[in-house]
């Protein structure tokens, strides 16, 4: 939650009454953590809560657990996955399941034709390719490539997209919580002077009162299962709304990386914080200078930790064989770190132009039958250099 916004039209104070030619408006209150945590009040033409018909909806991708047998380091191949003839809620496909989190990608074609609302998570997306907009009932957010693009739950929203644009998002479900890190905000909530952003990189929703798109249908995920509410009106019938819940979106290159004399840990890069994790963003950035720095991540055992990283673009110091929709998979348990001739290769570097996000999560995340369909199955090996490969091979 970032800031509180007051948009369109809302009474004098909370829990009073707003009419309309002598009609009273519904407030719908929408909060977090019970009544204890960061809110929204909306206020709306028809009651939120009247359907007309439910009915089970499962035009989505399950998250079918596949364990794997063998602890390995793990490289999926995003940008194999189909282009989906759906849209993004029917197009998400989850790679990496934990109770905390759910990792995806997805390669939508169209607009959805329904609504959503997702009561199991927060959604931040990372646009990797295209562009369309965030419809919900708080307003529009347009996106494009590299943006951020949260959506918290319980938001009824869908996507808009453009005819003829290539479409490829990372997903996360984040299960608990999604906010800004603590520690980049001071005592009254305001982002800190030394945050690696500002409250100007943020795009906040455009609210321009009740919409009908002719839609009446809301597909409401909990628990993994999906439920299709009918409404009898346009579920975006707010006419204003205040409160700190809303989606908003972050262009990845705004975010301000901080370097050091020698190489610093990948905490530096944190960005948003989910509850039993870090999302991380690598941006293009000076490297250390001290004249005996090694630049390039050195090998760690991050034992209550599994790392996921979803590479953009760029040249990624530690890594070959690596490309734009990779996503590798580095379980705690074992000992990851840098390419055969990368640590060694980086010294003397003064910068670097890698474009990535980063996952660190502490409980463990399994791969789904989905990701295995992307796999790439020479990835552990890949870490071992090839003149001890030879000498086995011989």
């Amino acid at each position: 939650m970032l800031d509180r916004l007051q948009l369109g039209e809302v009474p004098k104070k909370p829990h009073t009454q707003l009419r309309h030619e002598g009609r009273l408006r519904f407030e719908h209150c929408l909060t977090r953590l019970g009544f204890d945590g960061p809110f929204t009040i909306a206020y709306r033409e028809n009651a939120p809560h009247v359907q007309l018909a439910v009915a089970a909806h499962t035009a989505i991708a399950p998250e079918t657990p596949a364990p794997p047998e063998l602890l390995l380091r793990r490289h999926y191949l995003s940008q194999r996955l189909p282009v989906s003839p759906h849209s993004p809620l029917s197009a998400r496909t989850p790679l990496l399941v934990s109770d905390d989190v759910a990792i995806g990608v997805l390669r939508p074609s169209g607009s959805d034709p329904v609504y959503f609302e997702n009561g199991d998570g927060d959604d931040l997306y990372y646009i990797h390719e295209g562009a369309g907009t965030l419809r919900s009932i708080l307003g529009d957010v347009a996106f494009a490539a590299g943006d951020y693009l949260l959506v918290p739950r319980g938001i009824v929203h869908r996507f808009v997209l453009p005819d003829g644009v290539a479409q490829h998002w990372l997903v996360i479900e984040a299960r608990k919580d999604l906010h800004i890190p603590r520690q980049f905000r001071n005592e009254v909530g305001q982002l800190r002077m030394d945050a690696p952003y500002t409250h100007r990189d943020f795009r906040r929703p455009v609210f321009t009162g009740p919409l009908d798109e002719g839609l009446r249908d809301v597909v409401a995920k909990r628990q993994g299962r999906l439920t299709r509410y009918t409404y009898p009106y346009s579920p975006l019938d707010v006419v204003g709304w205040d409160g700190t819940v809303y989606p908003w979106a972050f262009p990845i290159l705004a975010f301000q990386p901080r370097t050091s004399s020698v190489h610093l840990p990948p905490t530096i890069h944190g960005t948003f914080a989910i509850g039993g994790g870090l999302v991380c963003s690598f941006v293009p950035r000076l490297v250390d200078w001290d004249p005996a720095a090694i630049p390039c991540p050195y090998p760690h055992a991050s034992v209550h930790c599994d790392e996921v990283i979803f590479y953009c673009k760029g040249n990624f110091t530690s890594r070959k064989g690596v490309g734009p929709g990779s996503l590798s998979f580095h379980p705690m348990g074992t000992a990851h770190g840098p390419h055969p001739g990368a640590y060694e290769g980086s010294i003397g570097a003064t910068r670097t132009d890698e474009l990535a996000v980063m996952l660190d999560v502490f409980k463990p995340l399994t791969p789904t039958s989905a990701a295995l369909a992307l796999e790439d199955p020479g990835y552990h090996m890949s870490f071992v250099p090839p003149e001890l490969l030879a000498g086995r091979a011989s």
